[in-house]
């Protein structure tokens, strides 16, 4: 049995506690955390309670989760491309390509895999054991910074961030057409795709908030050259967002869905900065990885 312990600051409070929970281990479903909580394995002060109940500051969060028969995840030599290392954090470069982490019926050649072997024993389990050490994803096609925490006490100081929307991450991308203006701000909540359940969509009526800053660095003819700063971290936010203002990814066939002149597998999209206050330090660090060769490439070719 694996227990976990939280305490509640200003500005978390005032939500369901199922609701919360949700947020700060987005490994376990809704349903399941409150059946955690009618089982009481959940306890508020010591104390259990309903799923409906509100958090204080102050409260002291701790919650148990049973052991279960869990798939055996392999560590596997592949190689990783390291931006920052120490005993709390490890960034890496993430490839196109390759997932994050292991789900039912692909259980090797991740992120994950990778780096069970090059840390050992060093992990976080906050996720559980399919997601050891990971406290935020990018997509398969997308390259760039991630951050992989080595200890529990690492995991929840950055994703104490990542929910309080602190962290500074920016992203370089090719869209599709040409800008009137050099920036602009995207305030759309996200939600699911009324329409096809597989896909995210600017949502009205059911999204989350979802705010994404971009600055226009060079205008093709055809397409534009972008950085994406985002303020909240919803799945797929920059993907929805700019074609949602009839900018699309170049690459992106789920959201965009424009052919090209480009041979390309996956959206156009690398996550370069990535910034926050270090767990054991406290001061602030940045990380930046390079644009790969093919976005290079791509961009020489638009500039020619």
């Amino acid at each position: 049995m694996k227990e976990f312990t939280y305490k509640i600051e200003l500005g978390e409070d005032e939500e369901r506690i199922d609701k919360w929970i949700s947020a700060a281990l987005d490994s376990l479903s809704r349903s399941y955390i409150q059946k955690l909580i009618k089982e009481e394995h959940v306890l508020v002060n010591d104390r259990p309670q309903k799923a409906s109940y509100h958090i204080k500051a102050g409260d002291e969060i701790r919650f148990y989760i049973p052991d279960a028969a869990q798939p055996s995840i392999p560590a596997e030599d592949i190689p990783l491309s390291i931006l920052y290392e120490d005993n709390d954090i490890l960034i890496v470069d993430k490839p196109k390509g390759m997932v994050v982490h292991p789900a039912p019926g692909h259980y090797s050649g991740t992120l994950v895999n990778a780096v069970m072997f090059h840390c050992r024993e060093n992990l976080s389990g906050i996720n559980g054991i399919l997601r050891p050490g990971i406290v935020h994803r990018i997509d398969k096609d997308t390259t760039g910074s991630l951050i992989v925490c080595k200890n529990d006490a690492a995991h929840q100081h950055i994703a104490s961030q990542l929910k309080a929307h602190s962290i500074t991450r920016k992203y370089r991308a090719i869209v599709h057409g040409r800008f009137g203006v050099e920036e602009g701000c995207i305030d759309a909540p996200i939600g699911r795709d009324e329409k096809d359940r597989k896909k995210m969509a600017v949502n009205e009526k059911n999204g989350k908030p979802a705010v994404t800053h971009y600055k226009v660095l060079q205008n093709f003819r055809e397409y534009s050259y972008i950085e994406c700063q985002l303020e909240t971290g919803r799945t797929h936010q920059i993907r929805v967002h700019m074609t949602s203002i009839g900018h699309p990814l170049l690459g992106d066939m789920v959201y965009g869905c424009r052919k090209s002149g480009f041979s390309l597998e996956g959206q156009t999209l690398h996550a370069m900065t990535i910034g926050f206050l270090h767990p054991s330090t406290g001061s602030y660090l940045e990380v930046s990885a390079p644009l790969p060769a093919y976005f290079q490439h791509l961009l020489e070719i638009l500039k020619s």
